[in-house]
């Protein structure tokens, strides 16, 4: 863990409970918690690297992104892992130097490249099998957070 120098997190059921709100007239609402916020918050002021990558092209990501000044986002993608080497290139690190969140069997890819993988506690049996950071809190319960003060403490920050 304390090689990890950048996050990857999916964003619904990770950073989200997974549920979905649609207004009578088709806005889409998402729930944050404030754990996983500040934890992301926390991140990027320690200096590591946060970036989104989301299968939805949802506004709520690039709202969720300018909050933090994320500026390297992936939306609406289907390959993830493709979308995961792409980032390290554009950040030139290694793929051992990042973490891959995720939940579902989408994730398990860009999870299987990723020098650590995690999941929250409620992901896909099949994610969980293949996570080696697993949380003790459920996607958008904390679970993020989690993620993050583990690897920052392994890190001593």
């Amino acid at each position: 863990m304390k090689e990890i120098r950048a996050i990857a997190l999916d964003v619904d059921g990770v950073l989200t409970d997974g549920g979905v709100w649609w207004g009578p007239n088709g806005e889409e609402w998402k729930r944050f918690s404030f754990a996983d916020i500040m934890g992301v918050s926390n991140a990027c002021k320690a200096g590591l690297i946060v970036t989104l990558i989301s299968g939805e092209d949802s506004p709520l990501v690039d709202r969720f992104a300018e909050k933090f000044q994320i500026a390297d986002i992936t939306k609406g993608c289907r390959d993830k892992a493709a979308a995961l080497r792409s980032f390290a290139e554009r950040q030139n690190l290694p793929l051992a130097a990042i973490c891959f969140m995720g939940d579902d069997i989408n994730d398990i890819a860009a999870q299987k490249i990723a020098g650590l993988s995690a999941a929250p506690a409620n992901a896909h049996p099949s994610v969980l099998a293949t996570a080696t950071f697993i949380t003790k809190n459920n996607g958008g319960n904390g679970a993020v957070r989690e993620l993050i003060d583990a690897i920052l403490a392994a890190r001593a920050i």
